[in-house]
């Protein structure tokens, strides 16, 4: 049995990651913190090709509730990967000094804490020669300046995270890799108020479009399989050439 955990797994590219791994012939706990129904569709999606799930609500950010979603995941079986996808951008894009205190720690909270408890729980679970894969965001190296630069910062914070780890269980076989999206559409622009943006700004791209959720979970799903077998530490940007 191949047990995945796929964080903040309900929407978007976390979604995309489930439905893509199950076809792989992964077994998956889709976690989310609000949207239920959601995380249920996406379940179901993974039932229908064969592979089991379960569903779990955990705000990542808070540790007792992180130990319970592992703890659940546990009654599939052995884990063998976990891909670090839930995140949050603030919604208040603006330049950094009209940011909250409140609004910069959220988002740290949740992009850089709960990556780590994440990370954290699953290492002592892992079985050798396991994969994490974090979802990270091109705005890491970018800035995003005039709009989430404070989101930036916690992604580039997760990059390191990712990095140091994967130096930290490379002796077990365990693979940490990270995927750094670009412009993707998905909801995360219209909870931020600013649903056109992914058509605003695809002049920018070289590819000129915005990506998929599903361009993005190939990417994933490949570095958790034997196919990126010599993959470790790596910063992999699918983006299209932004």
């Amino acid at each position: 049995m191949t047990v995945l955990v796929v964080t903040g797994g309900g929407r978007g590219i976390g979604a995309a990651v489930c439905r893509r791994a199950a076809r792989e012939g992964f077994d998956v706990v889709v976690n989310y913190a609000d949207d239920r129904k959601s995380a249920e569709d996406v379940a179901e999606a993974v039932r229908t090709v064969g592979q089991r799930a379960m569903t779990v609500r955990a705000d990542v950010s808070d540790e007792d509730q992180v130990r319970d979603l592992f703890r659940q995941a546990d009654e599939l079986g052995s884990l063998s990967a976990l891909v670090v996808n839930a995140g949050i951008t603030g919604n208040t894009p603006g330049k950094l000094h009209d940011q909250s205190v409140a609004t910069f720690r959220r988002v740290f909270d949740v992009n850089v804490t709960g990556a780590f408890l994440c990370m954290r729980e699953a290492v002592g679970r892992l079985t050798d020669g396991g994969a994490i894969v974090a979802v990270s965001s091109t705005a890491a190296r970018r800035g995003s300046p005039g709009e989430w630069v404070h989101y930036a910062a916690s992604k580039s914070a997760l990059e390191t995270l990712a990095y140091g780890l994967a130096q930290e269980v490379a002796d077990r076989g365990i693979r940490v890799n990270t995927v750094a999206p670009g412009l993707v559409n998905s909801d995360l622009h219209a909870a931020a108020g600013m649903p056109d943006r992914p058509q605003r700004l695809a002049w920018k791209i070289p590819l000129g479009r915005a990506g998929e959720p599903e361009e993005i979970a190939e990417g994933v799903v490949w570095l958790l399989t034997p196919a990126a077998s010599f993959v470790t530490g790596a910063v992999l940007p699918i983006s299209g050439g932004f």
